[in-house]
């Protein structure tokens, strides 16, 4: 094996560990506040403590993994006040994103979106939770590919990233499935009938949770929020 063949395995790796801890977090095997132990994960993993160092890094960088100083790395926490303005900043971006896909979106890009909701909706009539969550999330990523902003997009796809342990929690909350198909409905009509005032209100409107039930929504977190 030559040092360009090392190197491309080490990546992949790293990259591998990555998603492994970060879907860790998102599950919540991992929570807030949690320490990020390098060599159990590493024997968990069957891997040296340099990729896990890697993908520790990188979970810093997305803002999932907070420098705890002397004590390490630890899952990042957030206050409810950060929460909330997380997701009112979380429900702009998807509504300018919305905006601008009902501007741009190539016909191929509807399709993709039209034939993801048909599978979104599909996995919900299945009871099939999980993998209504990642279909859910295969439409968001198609919306923001279909806005045409490499800039926007990558911002929006961040903050998602970020806030996924809580946004997962929402999405299996009673009736949300339900609503989220409803609501990515009327996104997709208005993206389908080139109307971007209607898809970036729908786009927002979604994003927004659960309108003013906000509160309630994180009275019933089952994890550890900063005061």
């Amino acid at each position: 094996m030559n040092i360009q063949q090392s190197a491309v395995r080490k990546s992949t790796r790293a990259e591998v560990l990555l998603n492994e801890i970060e879907q860790m977090i998102v599950d919540g095997i991992l929570l807030p506040g949690e320490k990020l132990d390098e060599t159990a994960l590493a024997n968990m993993f069957g891997v040296s403590r340099t990729p896990v160092r890697e993908a520790i890094r990188a979970l810093t960088a997305i803002g999932l993994v907070e420098n705890a100083g002397r004590q390490g790395a630890e899952v990042s926490q957030v206050s409810v006040s950060m929460l909330i303005e997380m997701f009112d900043l979380m429900a702009v971006l998807e509504g300018m994103c919305a905006q601008l896909a009902a501007r741009r979106a190539t016909e191929d890009d509807k399709l993709g979106m039209n034939a993801t909701h048909a599978h979104l909706k599909s996995t919900f009539e299945s009871g099939n939770h999980k993998e209504f969550y990642s279909v859910n999330l295969k439409f968001h990523d198609q919306l923001y590919a279909a806005a045409h902003t490499q800039f926007l997009a990558g911002q929006a796809h961040r903050l998602r990233r970020r806030l996924s342990p809580y946004r997962m929690r929402v999405t299996y909350q009673p009736g949300r499935m339900r609503a989220t198909l409803s609501e990515h409905l009327e996104i997709l009509n208005a993206v389908n009938e080139g109307d971007g005032k209607f898809a970036m209100e729908a786009a927002r409107s979604h994003m927004r949770l659960i309108g003013n039930e906000l509160e309630d929504f994180i009275a019933s977190l089952s994890i550890p929020m900063r005061q």
